[in-house]
């Protein structure tokens, strides 16, 4: 990958590039501060509960769980620095956790060394990222749905 860029040749400018890395730094470590309060659910799933939020329709109808079940669960490990277990529990969800972490580890790194944050975020693959997400979602589905205990 190319070097990043001074942050006076950011591609949207210094003003705004700031404020975006500035944004996405806030939100990792919100999210960071959101989940560690968090117990994570032994069920592997239904830690969102404590959020207030209903148990999932797709496991009170169908018995099954629905393609995103066990994220919010996975996060909450990761974020407590118990990877594997976020791994065991929903491979997507770990993932997407580890990836916001990481954007939010560049988005400081860039604000500390004055580089263009933009630049790197427009350097991502999206296309790539966006397929084998998907596809890291149905395998990880998947994954959930053969060791589902209810």
């Amino acid at each position: 990958m190319l070097p990043l860029d001074p942050i006076r040749e950011s591609p949207v400018g210094p003003w705004p590039d700031r404020l975006l890395a500035t944004a996405t730094l806030l939100c990792a470590l919100g999210f960071v501060w959101f989940l560690s309060g968090l117990t994570p659910d032994p069920r592997g799933h239904g830690t969102h509960e404590q959020l207030g939020m209903e148990r999932c329709g797709w496991v009170i109808h169908y018995g099954k769980p629905c393609p995103t079940c066990g994220v919010t669960t996975a996060a909450t490990h990761l974020v407590q620095l118990h990877p594997w277990q976020a791994l065991k529990t929903q491979p997507f969800g770990a993932t997407l956790a580890g990836f916001g972490l990481w954007l939010g580890g560049v988005a400081a790194w860039t604000l500390i060394r004055r580089r263009a944050f933009m630049d790197l975020v427009l350097r991502l693959p999206f296309v790539s990222l966006l397929t084998w997400g998907l596809l890291l979602l149905l395998g990880s589905w998947a994954y959930t749905y053969y060791t589902f205990a209810g």
